[in-house]
C-alpha cells in the first residue's frame, strides 16, 4: 500500500499515512521533538527543584482492584500543593497512579491515554493489560536520560483483567522495569510505611468497602511517618483520591464516600494512639 503524500486540506498527510497502532510510533516518526524524552535539555547541576508527587498505593480484593494517593505535592522541603490529583484512568478498565516529578508524570498519563485510545481506534480491539503493562513501560524506560537528571516518574498500574476475571497491579521503577504485585503494592516517598501497614492488614478476601479502609488507612500511615506524604486534611476538606476498577469498569470514589472513610480511620486512631490490631478490617 503506498502511503498518501498530499494534502486533503483538512488533516495532514501524516494522519492517512498507514503506519503502526502505536500512537508513540506515530509521533516518533512525524514530531519526534513532542515526546518527553527527545527534549534536550540544558546541563545541570544538582537536583532540578520541580513538585514532586509521593506516596501511591493499591490493593486487590475479589472481583477488583483498589488504587488511591494522597494529595500533596512536594519540592524541597516546601508543600508545593495541597491538593494535587495523582490517579487518573488510562481507560474503562486500568488506571495509574503517579509519583515523580508531577509535570513530566501528568504529561506522561495523558500520553498513555492516547496510546491505549489511538490502538483500540486503529485494531478495533481494547489492548490486553499485560499489553497495557509493557506499553507504559516503555514510555518509561524513554524517560530515563531525564530521570538521570532528577526528573524521574514512577507510576503504579492496575487494572481489571477480563480474561483472568481479577484485578491486577503493575510496579516499575525509572528505567522501565515492570513487576506484578500480588495482592497490595506501594510507590513514592511513603511507600515504605505504606507498605508495612498494608501487609498486616491485607488479606485475600476483602470486600471492597475493607480494600478501601486499608488503602487509607496505608496513606495514613505514610503520613505518619513521611514528611512528603499528606494525609486526610479535614479542615481543608481534602482526601486521599481513591478509585475502584471491577468488571463493570473505572470508577472514582465521591467526596462524602471517602470523607466518611477518612473519617472514620482518624476516629479509630484517636482509640488506638500506637496503630490499628490487625484485626481492623
Amino acid at each position: 500500500m503506498e502511503a498518501i503524500t498530499r494534502s486533503t486540506g483538512r488533516l495532514p498527510a501524516a494522519f492517512l499515512t498507514p503506519g503502526s497502532s502505536s500512537f508513540v510510533d506515530f509521533l516518533s516518526e512525524h514530531q519526534p521533538e513532542m515526546l518527553p524524552g527527545n527534549r534536550q535539555l540544558p546541563p545541570v547541576q544538582g537536583v532540578v527543584q520541580a513538585p514532586h508527587g509521593t506516596t501511591i498505593v493499591a490493593s486487590t480484593f475479589p472481583g477488583g482492584v483498589v488504587l488511591a494517593g494522597d494529595r500533596r505535592a512536594t519540592m524541597g522541603n516546601v508543600i508545593a500543593q495541597r491538593d494535587i490529583e495523582k490517579v487518573f484512568p488510562a481507560d474503562e478498565h486500568s488506571a495509574v497512579g503517579i509519583a515523580g516529578t508531577a509535570g513530566l508524570a501528568v504529561e506522561m498519563v495523558k500520553l498513555f491515554q492516547l496510546e491505549l485510545e489511538h490502538f483500540e481506534k486503529v485494531e478495533g480491539a481494547a489492548l490486553s493489560l499485560e499489553g497495557k503493562a509493557n506499553r507504559l513501560s516503555t514510555m518509561i524506560r524513554s524517560n530515563l536520560g531525564m530521570a538521570m537528571q532528577g526528573l524521574a516518574v514512577v507510576p503504579l498500574f492496575v487494572g481489571y483483567d477480563v480474561d483472568r476475571e481479577r484485578g491486577r497491579i503493575f510496579s516499575y521503577d525509572v528505567t522501565g522495569g515492570r513487576s506484578e504485585e500480588h495482592g497490595y503494592a506501594a510507590t513514592g516517598s511513603g511507600s515504605t510505611f505504606a507498605r508495612g501497614s498494608m501487609k498486616k492488614l491485607y488479606r485475600d478476601d476483602l470486600t471492597e468497602e475493607q480494600a478501601t479502609t486499608l488503602v487509607v488507612q496505608a496513606l495514613y500511615d505514610a503520613a505518619d511517618d513521611d514528611s512528603a506524604t499528606g494525609g486526610p486534611d479535614v479542615a481543608r476538606r481534602i482526601y486521599p483520591i481513591v478509585t475502584v476498577i471491577t468488571d463493570d469498569g473505572f470508577r472514582r470514589l465521591t467526596e462524602e464516600q471517602i470523607s466518611d472513610v477518612a473519617r472514620a480511620v482518624l476516629e479509630r486512631r484517636m482509640e488506638e494512639p500506637d496503630g490499628p490490631r490487625a484485626a481492623l478490617l
